[in-house]
């Protein structure tokens, strides 16, 4: 075990995980628009490390149906204790223009888990995505969606609106699912990635995992194989944090060269893009992905002429 290893002693967090608090001055432009148009982020619900990374270079990932969440995740600092709400029908378009106004190229959508739907909320999503269209017909979508409780209906109705990446995070190893995802299925999640896949290979599939809460390397390396069984395309790995002492702990914190070595495993294993990091989350840099559509022609989206 080594010293940013759990031993009975409480964690101090590695010099690699520390990063600036984010300034006004770098963020508010960004915390302005999307004060203006009431629009939630992940960034700022989920207490993500790389806010002010992010929000200094202009983007965001919008967190739609929220912001209460109908799971109780132990890791995830998302609030699940308010009830939820009726789907607003404005936030299609209040999304669509906050997209418009930051001038994204790239644009990632996730939602809280909303199991009381019907759909689970995939009606809304394809509402952005249209609305997103409308307004910006070349920005590239990614949407991160939850389970959708295995409606594979729901799931081509996403798809059927053509996001050009649909990420479904995997989030740790089958061993702790009961644990750390205990509304969740792992075998759930690699179905939802096949199904993408079959339903419409031409969109990219993306999963993310979190390690530093128990699990093996090697229990990491089989999630890999078991995505790449399926066909996913785009692996992240990151460092799981604890947002509050009522959350998960840390098992361990994970060395950046760990990471350099997962990462290596991932490519030889044939993901077309892997990020891997201390601070990687689900959507860091998310878009890079443009680099993958343009080395992949064959799998261009073609959306039908712009009615004027």
């Amino acid at each position: 075990m080594d010293s940013h290893q759990r031993d009975g002693q409480a964690m101090v967090k590695p010099a690699w995980l520390r990063v600036k608090a984010p300034q006004w001055e770098r963020i508010g432009a960004v915390s302005e628009t999307l004060r203006d148009l009431k629009l939630n982020t992940v960034c700022e619900e989920a207490s993500c490390p790389n806010i002010g990374e992010c929000f200094k270079a202009g983007t965001a990932t919008f967190l739609i149906m929220g912001p209460a969440c109908t799971r109780a995740c132990p890791y995830c600092d998302i609030d699940f204790t308010k009830a939820t709400r009726a789907l607003d029908p404005t936030e299609p378009s209040r999304l669509a223009e906050a997209v418009r106004r930051m001038n994204l190229s790239h644009v990632v959508i996730t939602s809280v888990n909303r199991d009381d739907l019907e759909d689970g909320g995939a009606s809304q999503f394809v509402h952005c995505i249209e609305e997103i269209r409308t307004l910006m017909r070349t920005t590239t979508i990614e949407v991160l969606i939850p389970d959708l409780c295995g409606n594979w209906n729901a799931l081509e109705a996403i798809l059927r609106a053509r996001p050009e990446v649909l990420n479904h995070n995997t989030e740790t190893v089958p061993r702790l699912y009961r644990r750390v995802r205990p509304q969740g299925r792992y075998d759930r999640t690699l179905e939802l990635l096949h199904q993408s896949r079959k339903l419409f290979p031409g969109v990219f599939t993306k999963s993310g995992v979190m390690v530093g809460l128990g699990e093996t390397n090697a229990e990491i390396e089989q999630v890999m194989r078991d995505l790449r069984a399926v066909d996913c395309d785009i692996l992240t790995l990151g460092q799981y944090l604890q947002p509050s002492a009522k959350h998960l702990p840390v098992d361990r914190f994970v060395t950046p060269e760990e990471f350099t070595q997962l990462g290596q495993v991932g490519e030889a294993l044939g993901f077309l893009q892997v990020v891997a990091s201390p601070l990687t989350r689900s959507s860091y840099h998310a878009a890079e992905v443009q680099k993958l559509i343009a080395a992949h022609p064959e799998r261009t989206i073609h959306l039908p002429p712009k009615v004027l």
